[in-house]
Parts: C-alpha cells; sequence; structure tokens
C-alpha cells in the first residue's frame, strides 16, 4: 500500500509541476490588450484560465490528501523489539553459525622496546 501511494504521490506531483508552468502569469492579461489574445484558443478567451486553475486545485487537493496518508503510514510502528536487542540476537547467531576460527599463523610483531641506554639523547634545537 505504501509504494503504490509512494509512486501515486510522485505522478501528482510531476502532474501539479507541469499544470503551473503550463499557465499564464498575472501579466499576460497586458499582452492580450495588445492583439496577442487568447480568444482563438479551445477553451475561448478565459476558459482554458478556470480550467487550469480548477484541475490545479483538485490536484493539489490530491497531493496533500496523499501526502498525509504516507505521513499517517510512516507513523504506524510495528513492534519489533529495540535495535539493541535485534542487535545482539543476530550476533549470537552469527557466533552459532560461524565455527570458531583457528588463531592466525602469521606471527605477531615483537614490541619495540626503548633504547639502550648508552644511545645518546638528541642534541636540542
Amino acid at each position: 500500500m505504501h509504494s503504490i501511494l509512494l509512486g501515486l504521490h510522485i505522478l501528482v506531483a510531476i502532474g501539479l509541476i507541469a499544470l503551473v508552468l503550463l499557465q499564464h502569469g498575472k501579466g499576460a492579461d497586458v499582452g492580450a490588450a495588445f492583439g496577442s489574445g487568447a480568444s482563438g484558443t479551445v477553451f475561448g478567451a478565459r476558459g482554458s484560465a478556470s480550467f487550469l486553475s480548477r484541475v490545479t486545485a483538485v490536484m493539489a487537493a490530491l497531493f496533500f490528501a496523499i501526502s498525509m496518508s504516507l505521513a499517517y503510514l510512516g507513523t504506524q510502528v510495528v513492534d519489533r523489539g529495540s535495535v539493541v536487542e535485534r542487535v545482539s540476537v543476530t550476533e549470537e547467531v552469527q557466533a552459532v553459525e560461524a565455527p570458531e576460527q583457528p588463531a592466525s599463523e602469521i606471527p605477531e610483531q615483537p614490541r619495540q622496546e626503548a633504547p639502550p641506554a648508552d644511545v645518546p639523547a638528541l642534541p636540542p634545537e
């Protein structure tokens, strides 16, 4: 259900962006007064503006409804125990499944001891 709503949410968001970009701004009315009006369009001079604004309002309402639904689904808690319990159980399972590893055959490097006392100290700078 969550993935279906998420896919629908993305499609509605893309549609809403496209609808907003298709609409004319408020400054387009001045250009219509000088002969570049939209009277020859399919919807008429004012029909496209009201149609696009209505569809945009419906898409915006749908966008907010899906957003609220996704937020509600995201708050549903599935009781899986605490993170600490899940980590400790995982470690126990791995310890049971994996046999003990033999000690490495590579010998450890001997620790370097302090230089002998007869080595002269560095001269002061």
